[in-house]
């Protein structure tokens, strides 16, 4: 997705505050403070650049090893498309070219992967680049199902491996400004959460065709079972199937999600119960997500949270232009006993203006400050300290995705766990926490 909004820079904070201010819709206090606590964002020295392995050439990869080229250099990549993999290869001057990513990794000089690859070779991925001494940085959703994200966070301890995953709307401030804001009283006692994401897609049924001769299809489709190449199910349009994605539902909602876990300080735990709806059914032999639903969320602190598809934004791989009305715009809205704070890609507003503008007192909780999110990875594999959206983080984030994908298959209240991270008395809904893997690949394989 772009990100053309997403990351506030240092030099250009450093360059107008105010200005910034009134453009970003932020506070000028929580400017000030922002410019305070900033982390450092400049390249590394010639001679202090890491190598970089990028994994996945498609367009979030792409975007994502673009962004890394300022803190290190792009020394390999591999894609099983080979035209993917030559064309990025000549972009980043990449010496390496690889179409296997466990011989990529073994590329004199890389230091840091950077994963791109669709999600249902996210974990693999993970889990061999950090048995293999390399520091992650992976795109969201972390993982495939919850079962994974118990592995990928237990070999991330393990190996003590810097992990980022690409929620990078927790690097955005106007997003911490609202989650610090609900999680201080701001709203009074947080009650609702909503979260709004764009519509999917629907369509089908869709023909087989040749694979091009380009794609290693066995290759791509990887752990999950074998099928007839269709173009719609490769590349940008993998998410609307369930065997390698699950819709919008982990797609924006890892993003929607996260930020509502960080509000409700949920972050590392999840909710109590779920029940889903869907609103459109999918079309057979067509895409298996389904593009409208709704989503309703319990937690143990009594927060209930609604997530749902907007019936007028579709999904495009990019930010919501338009601003709708309040109840119909992609992102978050926090409704407390004192008012409510909504907050997406373009602004913050509240129902009464004093609820942001007023600052907060010394003695107010605050989170981890990033204003780069690429840039506080690259900080943390120098530090060694947890980055922002640090495995544990991403894993609770998507699980509550997951969970809804699952209320929505099931058709049925759910009642979950998460300490144990395991339904409550119904079998059927446990089997979807994990997934069977086609041999050869599998935890073993890497």
């Amino acid at each position: 997705m772009n990100t053309r909004n997403a990351v506030i820079n240092r030099r250009d904070l450093l360059k107008s505050g105010a200005a910034l201010a009134g453009a970003l819709c932020l506070p000028s206090w929580f400017v000030e403070e922002t410019l305070a606590h900033a982390a450092a964002d400049e390249p590394n020295s010639p001679n202090d650049k890491p190598g970089i392995l990028l994994v996945g050439c498609g367009g979030m990869g792409t975007g994502d090893a673009t962004a890394a080229s300022k803190f290190g250099n792009v020394v390999a990549v591999c894609d099983v498309d080979s035209r993917r993999m030559e064309e990025k290869a000549a972009q980043f001057k990449a010496e390496g070219k690889y179409t296997d990513f466990r011989k990529a990794m073994t590329h004199k000089g890389v230091d840091v992967v950077i994963n791109g690859t669709p999600d249902h070779w996210h974990t693999l991925v993970n889990i061999h680049a950090m048995r293999s001494g390399k520091d992650v940085y992976s795109e969201k959703p972390l993982t495939l199902t919850i079962d994974e994200g118990k592995r990928l966070v237990a070999v991330a301890r393990e190996t003590k491996r810097i992990l980022q995953t690409g929620s990078q709307q927790r690097s955005n401030a106007r997003f911490r400004l609202a989650c610090e804001l609900v999680r201080n009283g701001r709203i009074g006692k947080l009650e609702r959460i909503i979260t709004i994401l764009p519509t999917g897609l629907s369509g089908g049924p869709f023909a087989s065709k040749q694979v091009p001769a380009e794609l290693d299809w066995d290759f791509w489709q990887g752990q999950t079972p074998v099928v007839d190449y269709v173009p719609e199910r490769c590349h940008m349009t993998f998410r609307f199937w369930y065997e390698y994605s699950g819709g919008t539902i982990t797609d924006w909602g890892a993003h929607h999600n996260d930020i509502a876990q960080w509000g409700n300080g949920t972050e590392r735990t999840g909710p109590v119960t779920i029940e889903g709806k869907i609103l459109v059914e999918p079309i057979c032999h067509g895409y298996s997500t389904p593009s409208r639903y709704e989503v309703q969320y319990t937690y143990a602190n009594g927060v209930k949270h609604t997530c749902r598809t907007t019936p007028h934004e579709q999904f495009t791989g990019a930010p919501v232009g338009t601003l709708k009305p309040a109840d119909e715009r992609n992102g978050i809205r926090f409704e407390g006993t004192g008012g409510w704070i909504f907050v997406n890609r373009e602004k913050i507003e509240a129902s009464q203006p004093e609820l942001i503008s007023q600052e907060l007192p010394a003695s107010a909780e605050r989170l981890m400050v990033s204003n780069n999110h690429m840039g506080n990875f690259f900080d943390c594999v120098k530090s060694r300290q947890p980055a922002i959206c640090e495995p544990e983080i991403g894993h609770r984030s998507v699980s509550v995705c997951h969970l809804g994908a699952i209320a929505l298959r099931t058709g049925r209240k759910l009642n979950w766990d998460p300490a144990k991270q395991e339904f409550v008395g119904d079998a059927d809904a446990q089997t979807y926490v994990a997934r069977e893997m086609r041999k050869p690949w599998g935890y073993d394989a890497v």
